[in-house]
């Protein structure tokens, strides 16, 4: 198990304003899943409303999360940053995903953090 998957996106916006949304429970909702507020120290576990379980494994403000991720039917964890790049009004975003099973697993989870960038996008041009 040592697939991975890289999915990013500029977006016309501060680094401020995207990592304010990603953050907020309507952004976490989006990229982690529903019903869970973002834990913000390494170690602490989080189970969001629809089974996705796993542990921030590192936080850092304004930059980055790093956690492990394993939706509800998944026997085996995997391990998700999102991380936040640029300056002025120009932020490059980035999903990043580690220990995937193989090619499927892969392609399903390109086209699941695809999806999850249009939405964060959509979100964010509704603000």
């Amino acid at each position: 198990m040592g697939w991975n998957i890289g999915v990013s996106r500029t977006l016309p916006y501060s680094a401020e304003t995207v990592w304010d949304f990603l953050v907020s429970r309507e952004g976490v909702a989006i990229w982690l899943g529903p019903g869970v507020d973002l834990p913000r120290e390494p170690g602490v576990e989080y189970e969001t409303a629809n089974g996705t379980v796993g542990e921030i494994r590192s936080f850092t403000e304004g930059d980055r999360v790093r956690l492990t991720w394993r939706p509800s039917d998944w026997d085996h964890d995997s391990t998700v940053q999102v991380r936040l790049s640029g300056a002025g009004a120009k932020t490059t975003l980035r999903f990043h995903q580690e220990w995937l099973a193989g090619a499927e697993e892969r392609e399903e989870q390109r086209a699941y953090w695809q999806d999850v960038t249009e939405r964060v996008v959509a979100a964010l041009a509704e603000r």
